[in-house]
């Protein structure tokens, strides 16, 4: 993946941090719950179309705006931790190359096949 897209995720993982800045949360919150939209990756073990399915629901940020921006309108932090949390850890999952995922495999993604050195 080119380095300015890394960039650009750079700072939108920063505007998640922003985010979640806003909420009442406290940062261990945030800590604990970055990595929990990797549960996802469970799908996996039903194959790869189910696998790439659930990944990309929990990494799609589309689907992360979508529920933070319905927790704002029912003014409900927890909706909207979610929705901050989604989209924090696609845009970390992006800067690291990860990307959604086709249904070929794990390894197969939008931003280009993981581990191949042609994509830094």
């Amino acid at each position: 993946m080119r380095n300015s897209l890394k960039i650009e995720e750079l700072f939108m993982f920063v505007l998640g941090v922003y985010l979640f800045s806003l909420l009442s949360y406290q940062w261990w919150w945030f800590l604990v719950l970055i990595l929990t939209p990797d549960i996802g990756m469970i799908g996996y073990l039903f194959g790869n179309k189910v696998g790439a399915f659930m990944y990309n629901l929990f990494h799609h940020k589309g689907v992360a705006i979508a529920i933070y921006l319905f927790g704002a309108y029912l003014s409900s932090p927890v909706t909207q931790l979610t929705g901050v949390i989604l989209f924090a850890h696609s845009a970390m999952d992006r800067v690291m190359g990860y990307g959604l995922k086709y249904d070929k495999g794990f390894k197969f993604t939008h931003l280009g096949e993981i581990g191949n050195s042609e994509d830094g």
